[in-house]
């Protein structure tokens, strides 16, 4: 008897190739989603970033304030809540005093330039 050989244009490896189309169709669409966002954020979100950053600055000086009042000589009812994050305060102290346009710090008990 002779042996049956399936043909040699069948299916048998197409399996493989089904699965790397779906990895490069996975892939085209992911870099068209990476496209689409890019253009969404430049088209709703660009216009408004520098206000964004800007009032993210005043709300930090804001807590900066609050947070140093009782060195900057100035009582405060919040100082008592905000003992223990001093010490995050005071590494982003300079950077604010110098965005304020002081050359050096206000006296308040602590040098810090």
């Amino acid at each position: 008897m002779k042996e049956k050989r399936p043909p040699e244009n069948s299916d048998h490896g197409s399996t493989g190739e089904a699965a790397e189309d779906r990895a490069v169709a996975w892939a085209t669409l992911r870099l068209r989603l990476r496209a689409a966002r890019e253009i969404y954020e430049g088209i709703y979100i660009a216009p408004y970033r520098r206000e964004i950053h800007r009032e993210y600055l005043r709300q930090r000086d804001l807590f900066l304030v609050l947070g140093m009042s009782d060195m900057l000589g100035i009582p405060s009812p919040v100082s008592f809540y905000t003992l223990e994050l001093l010490p995050d305060l005071i590494e982003s102290f300079h950077e604010w005093h110098l965005r304020l346009g002081l050359e050096q710090a206000p006296e308040g008990g602590f040098r810090c330039c």
